[in-house]
């Protein structure tokens, strides 16, 4: 059986990324791209599906954390007659995608096992393996190839590669995969030495970049190595997780592909790179955005694979049991085919941030956008799958129509301010009518509250951010009254539901976590709200949540008390970032988007900091 979720730590090359447990087994693998097939499935099998062990061979005690400021991962085993540290990671800008695995012998003799089995097709195809130049061993299968190159004698053994060796103090022992196309000549061999050296100053260096957060700053700073390393580096798109069909509910159905780039987390995946000083990040992600989005407005969708692809079709790895038997395994996302009126918000949003954020300007951009505006001004007043990507039907989702509003409002702010061509007139009152619309029929007179659809009595985390988007001022009655019923209604042990999934129609089974990223709006509607005390302590019980190596996942279940849903989870990351930066900051996140506070791009390039109170 697969480990617990937050028991997996991430290493990866910013072209794919793998999960590595506490016990020295890499359990997930897609090679060479965060969406091909996986070679290693363990996660949602069992070992049978491919998984690659580097372990002592007795029971061990196991501590592990990452070098200081990188994405290079430390294991320490130790045990009775003597103690070694596994470092795993993956080399960047190399010309193949590999994985390192390099023993330390630290005190006395400790015997070591290594067990490696490749199944290419996500757990499915057995490789043929033969020995070539210099005892490498190479496994093929279709068009994937992986060599296997390390000292440590290795054989066959039941369809798996096996190997016994002991680690002396002041030893190394080097283990490397590399990936190739099967039609390719053998990859040639690497100096895991010289490659680690080289890692770990790219990593040191990058993260080195990285604004201070105060007492969060090593928060932020893991956060902000997570999303680049959850970035294709070709491109700059960035995957929601590099994971496929982690629960949401331990168990249960709803397991969903996050593979792939989402147009919703645009703003935020900005604003966050810029407060935290990676301008070239928010660059290139404001670039593969508008490459994305490219073409047809009516055929616009919410997410794109990592290279714009559209055609993410959906299907089910039927061989493969699930996570703790948690099925289906979904590959592809159905979700893509949906309409989602929000996403035009988080567009103009994202490029009128940008616009103030001093990046360089786009002419076919501001095209695009016009053409983007002239197509919600036809469909803004019609029913969508809404921010969740309900699977129930369409409905009239109040944060949909918001965000509607949010598109022609930051339209307006960036026609005045930067001095661009468009029918401002018309646009305010576009902007009015939506207004008046959301008020009236996304306002529950009989509760008092905004709710999650017109004409029901439903209450949605999504309505947190009324006031974040500016929307509403965070001092209107209406929107005090919603937090209220929120804080009543959707707290489990002090963390944010999406939506009650008992009383709410989705299609699904009832029965998931809390969405972090919605614990941590929570805490920026607090900090707008002033209520600084109760900001920072939601913000540090969200910071406990994180495992060992400061990651985090999508969800979690506040009674299993275990992490859930995709893993780590970049909307989560991203979130944390803002908060950090919204607790800390004198210009903060929440208020360039609630108030529209303009600055000078110098300003904004200025690492200001400050208590939050």
């Amino acid at each position: 059986m697969a480990a617990r979720i937050e028991d997996y730590a991430l290493i990866g090359d910013c072209r794919s990324a793998a999960l590595v447990s506490r016990d020295g087994s890499i359990d997930w693998l897609c090679w060479p791209r965060f969406d091909s097939e996986a070679c290693f499935a363990s996660l949602l099998g069992t070992p049978e599906n491919g998984r690659w062990l580097v372990a002592p061979r007795e029971p061990a005690h196991i501590t592990r954390r990452y070098r200081a400021d990188t994405l290079i991962l430390e294991t320490h085993f130790e045990t009775r007659d003597g103690a070694a540290v596994l470092v795993d990671f993956m080399p960047m800008h190399g010309a193949q995608s590999e994985i390192v695995r390099i023993v330390h012998g630290i005190r006395g003799r400790l015997a070591m096992h290594t067990e490696l089995i490749l199944r290419f097709g996500y757990g499915a195809v057995v490789p043929w393996v033969t020995r070539v130049e210099n005892g490498a061993l190479r496994a093929i299968a279709g068009p994937d190839m992986a060599v296997l190159r390390t000292p440590v004698h290795v054989k066959g053994r039941d369809l798996t590669t096996v190997g016994d060796f002991i680690i002396s103090r002041g030893e190394t022992i080097p283990l490397v995969l590399t990936y190739a196309r099967s039609h390719e000549p053998l990859p040639g061999p690497i100096d895991p030495t010289a490659s680690l050296e080289a890692t770990e100053k790219f990593w040191k260096q990058w993260s080195a970049k990285c604004r201070p957060a105060g007492e969060w700053s090593d928060a932020v700073r893991r956060s902000v190595i997570t999303l680049k390393a959850l970035t294709y580096e070709p491109t700059g798109g960035i995957v929601a997780a590099p994971t496929t069909s982690l629960p949401e509910c331990v168990g249960g159905k709803r397991n969903w592909d996050y593979r792939y780039c989402w147009l919703r987390d645009a703003t935020l995946t900005l604003l966050g790179a810029m407060h935290a000083g990676y301008y070239e990040e928010a660059e290139s992600w404001r670039e593969w955005l508008l490459r994305a989005v490219a073409g047809s407005p009516h055929q616009l969708q919410i997410m794109y694979g990592i290279r714009g692809e559209r055609r993410l079709a959906e299907w089910i790895a039927d061989w493969l049991p699930g996570y703790e038997k948690s099925s289906p395994v979904r590959i592809g996302n159905a979700a893509h085919t949906q309409l989602q009126i929000d996403v035009f918000g988080e567009i103009m949003d994202t490029y009128h941030q940008a616009r103030r954020g001093g990046l360089t300007t786009n002419e076919s951009g501001w095209d695009a956008q016009l053409a983007f505006l002239k197509h919600l001004e036809e469909i803004w007043h019609e029913p969508d799958h809404g921010i969740w990507e309900m699977r129930s039907g369409r409905q009239h989702f109040t944060y949909s129509k918001v965000m509607a509003w949010v598109a022609f409002d930051r339209s307006i702010k960036s026609a005045e301010t930067f001095g661009l061509e468009g029918p401002i007139d018309h646009w305010c009152k576009l902007r009015d009518e939506i207004c008046d619309d959301v008020c009236a029929h996304g306002y529950s007179k009989k509760l008092g509250t905004f709710v999650q659809a017109y004409d029901s009595q439903q209450l949605d985390a999504s309505l947190l951010l009324l006031p974040c988007v500016g929307f509403l001022p965070v001092s209107d009655p209406r929107i005090a009254r919603t937090v209220a019923a929120i804080e009543r209604n959707l707290l489990r042990d002090g963390f944010v539901m999406r939506y009650s999934t008992e009383t709410v129609e989705d299609a699904l089974p009832p029965g998931e976590g809390a969405f972090l990223a919605c614990s941590f709006w929570l805490v920026d509607v607090y900090i707008l709200q002033e209520r600084f005390d109760e900001a920072e302590r939601l913000f540090r019980r969200l910071l406990a949540l994180a495992n060992d190596v400061g990651l985090l996942s999508e969800e979690y279940d506040p009674f299993s008390k275990r992490l859930v849903g995709n893993f780590p989870q970049a909307f989560s990351h991203l979130a944390l970032i803002n908060s950090a930066y919204n607790l800390t900051r004198i210009r903060k996140p929440v208020h360039q988007r609630a108030r529209d506070e303009h600055a000078p791009p110098a300003a904004l390039r200025e690492p200001l900091e400050t208590p939050v109170k």
